[in-house]
């Protein structure tokens, strides 16, 4: 019985028993079929499933969606304890006068990071594997986005602490929260999400469908944003 590595080897025809070699054209197309199979069988072939250390990043990035879902719950409810300092003040306004479009938005965003915790498990999971592509499109673009917005919230808050940037004195420590706490989080979650989608794609079964997905999903999630920013959405 041959090994399932021996079966992944090409086959070597031995010459006819009358001592006819194959013909030159016939060797070449032998080896051009030998070396086309290898350099496909990294796209093709399907990996072992994911075990162990391998899958921190996925449940790490679930844990980081659900806990990011619970503030937005707690505001949709009406509670502002500790938001006067953490957010801004607009925001927590909007809360304090129960705007109805504004708690919409809130019970949105919550389940939407409910939607990216189960999204952190899908991708180290074995029953996520099935819609591979559209994972890693979502999973790319869900840790770009994040990435995208920490860097962002870092980079405003650190011209504000230097001086370079002013703001009103009320905001001075609504900034330092948005550049020590809420910039780091959302760059840390995006990072997750990224190595998340980078390990799930070694499990995939078409690797190359997998990674286009991923580049569309992580260039379209920027592209969108920039977009925004540059009309002054968000």
């Amino acid at each position: 019985m041959r090994s399932p590595s021996q079966n992944c080897l090409p086959r070597v025809v031995p010459p006819p028993a009358g001592g006819t070699r194959p013909s030159r054209g016939g060797r070449l197309s032998a080896v051009a079929l030998a070396m086309l199979a290898d350099m496909t069988h990294g796209f093709t072939s399907t990996a072992a499933p994911l075990v162990g250390r391998a899958r921190w990043p996925g449940y790490a990035a679930a844990a980081w969606g659900l806990v990011f879902a619970l503030p937005s719950f707690y505001w949709a409810a009406g509670g502002v304890a500790g938001a006067a300092t953490t957010v801004a003040p607009a925001l927590v306004r909007l809360v304090q006068e129960r705007a109805m479009w504004f708690i919409v938005v809130l019970w949105v965003t919550g389940l939407l990071k409910v939607v990216g915790g189960l999204l952190g498990l899908a991708l180290v999971g074995s029953w996520g594997r099935r819609g591979s592509p559209l994972l890693q499109l979502a999973g790319c673009g869900a840790g770009v986005l994040l990435v995208w917005h920490g860097g962002l919230f870092l980079v405003q808050g650190l011209l504000v602490q230097s001086g370079i940037v002013t703001i009103a004195p009320e905001l001075l420590s609504v900034s330092r929260w948005y550049t020590y706490l809420w910039g780091p989080w959302f760059m840390a979650g995006g990072l997750l999400f990224i190595m998340a989608a980078r390990i799930h794609l070694r499990s995939v079964r078409d690797r190359r469908s997998g990674a286009i997905a991923g580049a569309v999903g992580g260039f379209g999630a920027l592209g969108l944003s920039v977009a925004m920013l540059a009309a002054g959405i968000g």
